[in-house]
């Protein structure tokens, strides 16, 4: 890893994105706790200036007639920071302070009430205004709560002062903010982003050499949810590596097979050249043993087709066209029909019929040769199976066509049923490879449908394959 793609995984990473939110987070945590402040600081002050008020005009008890001269007036008033103060006691007396012209009351504030809604939304208010408004202020003396005082003020040194108050908070946030970011980011850092970063390393390292297996993670013993993940990562790497190795001998295997079954069908036909001639020789024994070659060597040789098929079994490359789903499977029973008059009837089966049912209307896009490989090894099943009968219907709903193939034999044994749809294992027979219901039902997956067993038992087995009416290549 080169400097500059370390310098981008640091500003880009997770740590980077931990610290950034932590910092989001502790600044949010501040804003909710500036907006009950501010709306107390600006209460706070206003309390307080009632306060200076109040001293303000106690000056005029200390006159025998309640005055005092115009120059203490004014001093006064500008010690308090009003220009006017009244007092009103119980007894309906009243004390004033007030410069000559006193400018008009632009609004009013009453200490006495309100809703913390209230304060807040109007402490907002005068953070925001630009200009300055006279304030009339009404409260209770702190020291004397029948006495109440009113006072007439400028709002703007109150903003001034409010906005002082937020700086002071702003920076503390920022302050307390990169100091708890940086505590929780090194805390994290070192118990969950490294670790992770340790996972992450590992699972790269896996990618490049997975057979290498000096490159496995040591799992650190934790007991939380990283060691876990160590612990899993560390199993999984082992299990994939040993699927590895034995997907490489399998392919090995499966080449060696692709090759012997090769031969052996050569061979087989080669076998089954010369057995035609023996049906050519008068002797009674050898007309009555032929057939029964013939048929063991027609079935050593789908063994080994269908064997190939699977073993080389790539992605199927479909060559859809347009075609009546009727003499397709017209053209199977042909098929089928032919072999069974080129290899006679196998010993114990009976007569085998094919009934096609498939309405001509019945049209679809798709790989005609593929399905006539799938429709011949369902048919082909059913006969080996020693079945009387078996039915072909098809059926159009919206956009699809499902097609049953029915037969009325004895059903599927259990350890048929148990081993359906896997290869080499499926087959209802002795010597049976199984692959021709899992080749059925590949190429049906591969035109994007299914083909699935409906229901087995005494009355006979239903498969059911589901195709869509146009192929999407």
């Amino acid at each position: 890893m080169d400097k500059q793609t370390s310098t981008t995984s640091i500003f880009r990473g997770l740590s980077a994105r931990l610290l950034m939110l932590t910092v989001l987070f502790v600044m949010l945590a501040e804003l909710l706790i500036y907006t009950p402040s501010i709306s107390r600081y600006r209460k706070a002050y206003l309390e307080e200036h009632i306060a200076t008020a109040h001293l303000a005009a106690l000056a005029l008890e200390a006159t025998p007639d309640n005055m005092v001269s115009k120059e203490l007036e004014n001093e006064l008033l500008f010690h308090a920071d009003a220009y006017g103060i009244v007092l009103k006691y119980p007894t309906h007396r009243v004390l004033m302070l007030s410069k000559d012209m006193p400018p008009k009351v632009d609004v009013m504030f009453d200490l006495r009430g309100g809703s913390p809604y209230m304060w807040i939304t109007d402490a907002f208010k005068a953070l925001v205004r630009k200009d300055n408004r006279v304030m009339r202020i009404v409260g209770m003396s702190p020291k004397m709560p029948d006495v109440i005082v009113e006072a007439v003020m400028d709002e703007a040194p109150m903003r001034m002062a409010m906005l002082d108050f937020s700086a002071r908070i702003l920076q503390l946030s920022i302050v307390i903010s990169l100091l708890t970011a940086g505590l929780v980011y090194l805390s994290l850092h070192r118990v969950m982003v490294r670790p992770m970063g340790r996972l992450t390393r590992s699972m790269i390292r896996f990618r490049e050499h997975p057979e290498d297996e000096t490159l496995s993670i040591r799992p650190s013993g934790r007991s939380d949810e990283i060691g876990i993940a160590e612990q899993e990562l560390a199993i999984m790497q082992d299990e994939v590596r040993g699927a590895l190795k034995q997907k490489d001998r399998l392919a090995a295997l499966g080449t060696a097979v692709a090759k012997i079954n090769h031969d052996l069908r050569n061979s087989l036909m080669t076998a089954i050249l010369v057995s035609d001639k023996l049906s050519y020789i008068d002797d009674p024994v050898v007309r009555e043993v032929t057939p029964t070659l013939l048929s063991a060597i027609d079935k050593a040789v789908v063994l080994c087709s269908q064997t190939l098929d699977y073993v080389g079994g790539a992605k199927l490359s479909l060559k859809p066209a347009a075609f009546h789903l009727s003499e397709l499977i017209a053209e199977v029973s042909a098929s089928v029909r032919e072999d069974i008059l080129a290899g006679g009837t196998e010993p114990g089966n009976p007569a085998f019929a094919i009934v096609n049912n498939v309405d001509f209307e019945v049209d679809l896009v798709a790989d005609r040769a593929q399905l006539f490989r799938s429709f011949n090894n369902l048919i082909l099943n059913a006969r080996q199976a020693n079945v009387p009968t078996i039915t072909i219907t098809a059926a159009m709903d919206e956009g699809r066509i499902t097609v049953d193939v029915i037969d009325n034999g004895p059903g599927l044994p259990q350890k048929a049923q148990d081993g359906l749809f896997r290869p080499f294992a499926g087959s209802a027979r002795d010597g049976g490879s199984g692959l021709g219901l899992v080749i059925a039902r590949d190429i049906a997956r591969a035109h994007g449908g299914d083909l699935v067993l409906v229901k087995t038992g005494e009355g006979g087995t239903h498969f059911q394959m589901d195709l869509p009416i146009e192929k999407i290549s």
